[in-house]
């Protein structure tokens, strides 16, 4: 018999119903007697949903507590610039959006690392001599935080492990996780506004190391490295031959009496893929356009890197085709005026809320110096009726409708951190709630009456 041959049986008359089966090499194969799986439905969710946890959305959903029906609820807890509306993205920002959707030139798909036309733009931008760039160097992303992502998958394997803040933003650890690889913390000391503990850092890298995470200027510490410290922290990574992922999304969103350093301008021997957007200095989150810069000025990244990137790339198709076609303009006509109102507002809210604070008892803010935030520390032993600062925060809520995000979600607990981009009225508001929650609950601790009587 043929190795192949279709056999239909009638016995007589046509059956309703044609019994058809293959006979493949003189075995039968006759559907629904297949081996090894038992007909019955068993559908689960992948190893890699369940890996999947967002620490942030667990605490806070988990949050029971209702606000004070009698206090309108005041948030200092979503980092989106956009949600009270006193800080609109630039008019030269939107018209850009207008033109290049208008033009009906960018309906259709893009290449999956973006355009070449935006990411020539995007190198331009960015590019100095210190770090140049060219439009190969430049991969276009659904936002940021796909950058991130991308990242992370073309660097570490499964069983590998990443070196991550702590305090630090907590996608890291969620899209790492998902993807089977260990996040190390290392830490950062708010006594030296958040510097990195450097022996600390170095002692957690092992031949499993696959990269080092650094956030600058940082969320949720609102902290910014002088360039002597990020000189040091390179010099970690070369002397132990990591790369580092570069969160710079907050890039150039510095007080004036600050200065931000790219880190790729910094090394000429550390592999660097900066990721960063146009979420936060230009004040459009929604927008979700990205970029990942790829500095490899000694070429240990190679095309395999590269390639890895434009790979993992296409599992999206890239970001939106409009905001592509509107990025020349973004980059081109919005007017210093917008970057230089944006961070005075930011300093003058910074300022009032770590002033307004810091002259509460059993509160010590340390004073941020860029990005959108502020971490203030809870000395949990004047407020022993509260376990942790998890259940500081919910009172807080309950008691005075104040939402602060308590810094167990960033992986340490006893801080929480306060969103500055509020309106000023409502940023009074706030620290007066704060300050009568306070006082209502501050015990001194035990040896500590004389203090307490001043």
């Amino acid at each position: 018999m043929d190795p192949y041959v279709i056999q239909m049986s009638s016995k007589g008359s046509l059956p309703s119903i044609l019994d058809l089966h293959v006979n493949v090499g003189g075995r039968s194969s006759v559907p629904g007697k297949m081996k090894g799986r038992k007909a019955r439905w068993s559908v689960r969710p992948s190893d890699m949903a369940k890996k999947t946890f967002n620490p942030i959305r667990a605490i806070v959903d988990n949050m029971k507590v209702k606000p004070n029906p009698n206090k309108t609820m005041i948030s200092l807890s979503i980092g989106d610039p956009t949600v009270f509306g006193n800080l609109p993205t630039d008019p030269e920002v939107t018209q850009a959006m207008k033109d290049a959707l208008d033009s009906g030139k960018y309906n259709g798909y893009a290449p999956s690392i973006g355009f070449l036309s935006s990411r020539e733009e995007i190198a331009s931008y960015y590019h100095c001599p210190e770090a140049p760039l060219e439009a190969k160097d430049v991969i276009l992303t659904s936002g940021c935080s796909q950058a991130i992502d991308l990242c992370l998958a073309v660097l570490a394997n499964p069983g590998q492990n990443i070196l991550v803040p702590r305090p630090g933003f907590s996608l890291y650890k969620t899209l790492a996780e998902s993807m089977g690889i260990e996040v190390k913390l290392y830490n950062l000391l708010p006594e030296k506004s958040w510097e990195i503990d450097l022996k600390q850092l170095e002692s957690l890298i092992d031949e499993k190391t696959a990269c080092l995470i650094v956030n600058n200027p940082s969320n949720p510490c609102g902290s910014v490295f002088s360039k002597r410290h990020l000189q040091k922290i390179l010099a970690v990574a070369a002397r132990q031959c990591v790369p580092i992922l570069a969160d710079e999304i907050y890039g150039d969103m510095v007080f004036s009496d600050c200065k931000y350093e790219p880190l790729a301008t910094l090394s000429t021997d550390v592999p660097i893929l900066s990721c960063g957007g146009l979420a936060k200095r230009w004040l459009v989150p929604g927008w979700r356009l990205g970029w990942i810069l790829i500095h490899d000025r000694r070429d240990i990244f190679g095309n395999e890197i590269r390639d890895g990137l434009v790979k993992l790339s296409q599992r999206i198709l890239g970001p939106c085709t409009i905001v592509q076609g509107a990025l020349k303009s973004i980059l081109c006509r919005t007017p210093g005026e917008f970057y230089h109102n944006t961070l005075s507002f930011l300093k003058s809210s910074a300022d009032l809320c770590y002033g307004a604070l810091a002259a509460i008892p059993g509160l010590r803010p340390v004073r941020p110096s860029g990005a959108m935030y502020l971490m203030v520390g809870i000395e949990m032993e004047h407020f022993p009726e509260f376990e942790n600062d998890v259940e500081f925060t919910e009172r807080l809520v309950a008691e005075q409708s104040v939402h602060c995000l308590p810094a167990t979600c960033f992986e340490y607990p006893n801080f929480i951190r306060v969103v500055i981009t509020v309106p000023e009225v409502m940023m009074l508001e706030a620290c007066s709630r704060i300050q009568e929650f306070c006082e209502q609950h501050y015990h001194c601790a035990e040896g500590s009456q004389e203090e307490c009587d001043k």
